[in-house]
């Protein structure tokens, strides 16, 4: 559990350095998930005065929908929609054809309140459950969702299953498929893989990355060993590398990296 001051110490850091989006919190059930039950408090301390990054918030159901879109500073929903049946029973306790029909109802809750849906397409690469899996089931279930009009879509590497040669090409394929559409990569890596993952969207086309300070994460929804994301300061500096311009002030990334430091490894 984290103190929630310490949230809003390390948030705060975050909305200086520049970024567009930040995932800052769940509203989701505290029984399920209790180090995110602070959420709204964590929210009514936010300083967004001078910050350009719009807030996205996880939900899960109907519920957590509405509690979210009641807050004027959230721009954005995310909601996780695997193609493993098994995954999605254990994040959203939800089968995949109940969750279409949840997706739809949270979609108007999103359109009633001026915020924007963002799906994230959980185990896109695969799933270590035995589940069905093909890269036709991703366009398939992507398509369908797409007809909802969402029009931002992020392929999670939920468990670090996918080769940069999956990423490269379910990337460009969904990216031709859905024109109109931001699509975006949420990966999950290891050390030794997580440039070429990288570098295989960005070679797509894919200019929408999530990534996480020192490179802390994991799904602990996934019943797996838990593979972080990808490290923010190594993915800022690769892309400056590659000529990408992020528009991160170097000064405050520090300074966010320092209370993470100092927050997550004590």
């Amino acid at each position: 559990m984290i103190p929630t001051e310490d949230k809003i110490r390390y948030l705060n850091a975050l909305l200086k350095v520049g970024f567009d989006t930040i995932d800052f919190g769940s509203f989701v059930s505290p029984k399920a998930i209790p180090q995110m039950a602070d959420t709204a408090e964590v929210l009514a301390k936010l300083d967004l005065a001078n910050s350009r990054s719009k807030l996205l918030a996880i939900i899960a159901n109907e519920r957590g929908a509405s509690q979210a879109a009641a807050y004027e500073e959230i721009k954005y929903l995310g909601y996780p929609f695997s193609v493993s049946e098994t995954f999605q029973l254990r994040n959203t306790n939800a089968g995949l054809e109940k969750s279409f029909e949840l997706v739809k109802s949270i979609q108007e809750i999103c359109l009633g309140n001026n915020k924007e849906l963002v799906i994230y397409i959980s185990m896109a690469f695969g799933n270590p459950y035995g589940d069905p899996w093909s890269e036709e089931l991703v366009y398939g279930w992507m398509e369908k969702l797409a007809t909802l009009g969402i029009k931002i879509f992020s392929l999670a590497d939920t468990v670090g299953l996918a080769t940069a040669e999956q990423v490269g090409k379910l990337s460009s394929h969904v990216l031709s498929m859905l024109q109109g559409c931001e699509i975006g990569v949420h990966l999950h890596a290891h050390a030794d893989n997580w440039i070429s993952k990288t570098d295989a969207a960005l070679e797509a086309g894919i200019l929408r990355m999530d990534a996480a300070l020192k490179g802390f994460g994991g799904c602990p929804m996934s019943g797996n060993d838990l593979v972080g994301n990808i490290n923010t300061e190594l993915l800022i500096s690769h892309l400056e590398s590659k000529g990408y311009q992020p528009g991160i002030d170097k000064t405050q990334l520090l300074k966010a990296v320092r209370i993470a430091d100092e927050i997550f490894l004590r």
